[in-house]
């Protein structure tokens, strides 16, 4: 097995507010090499996004302790001017919303020839070049006149498209697509998909896809890791976690999930409660509050933080084995 390319140790992103302190991130770890896609999923508020953006160095007040390693690179504690030299050249982000990710009076050229130049010395005129083969490697028709078109110009699939060519400037061996495609209609995100994936394959790039939604990540990631409440709930490849879940969360999440192999006979069924506030977390398992089986634990889940234990597919939860497995054959799997 090669060495990671991304490395995530204890990873903790705190946020002072008046309030307290907001613990978006609690203590993450995972790797990821190149040429591997990497799949980030949970509910609003897990802190899949704060993960992204502490990668990228793009926090601000954030209280930021444990390793982030890029190539053996450590970026916690580094300053920004390093960061800011990896992030474009070495390391790129698709950002969630590409219309306010796009500055609105620049054209779609002028934003990808400034990322281009900052890293790479060469003329306006070569840049110019670079950005509209990028914008035809994406799938933008005309890229030749739409170059100089404004963000607002743009359809969202094709803004989408613009932010991938930006993001891929400089061919990074590092891409994070946070929510790629939302607010996408299905047929403009399998594209997106489908050009992410390629891409990947043309440049070997290691990629993180953070999303909320597991079709997304069904067909694209190799391995997936399920967050909930800033912790890692689940984390192992993307088979296992379909085949044999073993998180009552990722049964919830799955069980929520539209199926199109199979004939449903009742509704889709969403997990019970609300996630917990980063501030004041429940007691134990941060999951227990809505977990139908936290009484099956002799009281651990009311008390008890569970840690992350084995080795590929890896899990935080107090449930024991043979209990996991009786649950998913005989209530779980039968309801998906």
């Amino acid at each position: 097995m090669s060495e990671p390319f991304l490395e995530l140790t204890d990873l903790r992103v705190h946020f002072p507010t008046a309030d307290g302190l907001v613990k978006s991130v609690d203590g993450l770890s995972f790797s990821l090499e190149r040429g591997r896609t990497l799949g980030i999923v949970g509910e609003s508020g897990s802190g899949k996004s704060v993960t992204s953006l502490a990668i990228m160095g793009l926090h601000k007040g954030a209280r930021i302790s444990g390793e982030i390693r890029l190539a053996g690179q450590e970026l916690v504690g580094a300053s920004a001017e390093e960061v800011r030299r990896l992030r474009g050249k070495r390391m790129a982000m698709i950002f969630q919303d590409p219309l306010s990710s796009l500055h609105p009076y620049y054209t779609i050229g002028q934003q990808i020839v400034e990322a281009y130049r900052l890293h790479n010395k060469v003329t306006k005129q070569v840049a110019r070049k670079h950005a509209i083969d990028l914008l035809a490697r994406v799938g933008i028709p005309q890229p030749q006149s739409r170059v100089d078109d404004y963000p607002h110009q743009f359809s969202g699939g094709m803004r989408q498209r613009a932010m991938i060519a930006m993001a891929l400037s400089c061919d990074p061996e590092l891409l994070i697509a946070d929510e790629p495609t939302t607010a996408l209609d299905v047929t403009v995100q399998a594209q997106i998909l489908d050009l992410i994936r390629d891409l990947q394959e043309e440049f070997h790039s290691a990629v993180v896809i953070i999303t909320h939604d597991l079709g997304v990540v069904a067909e694209l990631a190799d391995d997936i890791l399920v967050m909930y409440a800033g912790r890692v709930a689940e984390y192992g490849p993307a088979t296992d976690l379909f085949e044999q879940p073993q998180h009552p969360y990722t049964w919830g999440l799955l069980g929520s999930m539209p199926r199109l192999d199979r004939v449903r006979s009742d509704r889709l069924r969403p997990i019970p409660g609300t996630p917990p506030s980063l501030i004041n977390q429940p007691p134990g398992c941060p999951f227990h509050p809505r977990c139908a089986y936290a009484d099956r634990t002799g009281g651990a889940s009311q008390s008890v933080v569970p840690e992350l234990t084995g080795s590929g597919h890896r899990l935080a939860c107090h449930l024991p084995a043979e209990v996991r497995r009786e649950l998913w054959e005989t209530e779980v799997r039968p309801n998906l």
